[in-house]
């Protein structure tokens, strides 16, 4: 099948996605960057099946990821905050034990497009994706901008791409 193919194939795909924000200080009321993820999700066609806002807590991601991994009714998984370098952020030891299969271009390309916007700032995130339980699992920061860059030039572009691949 060819790219073009794939692609338009791909583009009826719409995905039931856990959008799950880490936090310590926000509450659902505060939580713009989960709200801005539920947008742009919905804004694409796709649903929010799950919502959840946890601390930064490893014990805590770890139980829901498991959980989110064998739900049936969750296709993809989106998570954001915790991905910087200060002593809380847990997220990112969490979410590699999670991933079976690694998409490395997912945090290259977020570091160089953020890059583009911050500067060598970007250089911290540790912004990534892969595969866990047969499921796109991506990592954003928590940034409102951080997470609108992800979704709007990464994520949402090939989300029914990847789901297409892993159904075949």
């Amino acid at each position: 099948m060819a790219h073009e193919q794939h692609k338009q194939a791909a583009a009826q795909i719409k995905a039931r996605c856990a959008v799950v924000t880490l936090s310590d200080s926000r509450t659902e009321a505060t939580d713009r960057s989960g709200a801005r993820i539920r947008e742009l999700l919905v804004a694409a066609g796709h649903s929010v099946a799950v919502y959840g806002l946890i601390p930064d807590d490893p014990g805590a991601l770890d139980a829901l990821l498991n959980d989110l991994e064998g739900d049936t009714a969750v296709d993809a998984i989106l998570t954001n905050g915790g991905t910087g370098i200060s002593k809380r952020d847990q997220t990112m030891s969490v979410v590699m034990r999670h991933i079976q299969t690694h998409l490395s271009g997912f945090g290259e390309l977020f570091r160089m497009l953020s890059f583009a916007q911050i500067g060598p700032g970007a250089m911290m995130s540790r912004a990534e994706a892969g595969i866990a339980g047969g499921k796109p699992l991506f990592a954003m920061p928590g940034s409102t901008a951080a997470v609108e860059l992800a979704m709007t030039r990464l994520i949402l572009p090939e989300l029914g791409h990847l789901l297409y691949e892993l159904r075949k």
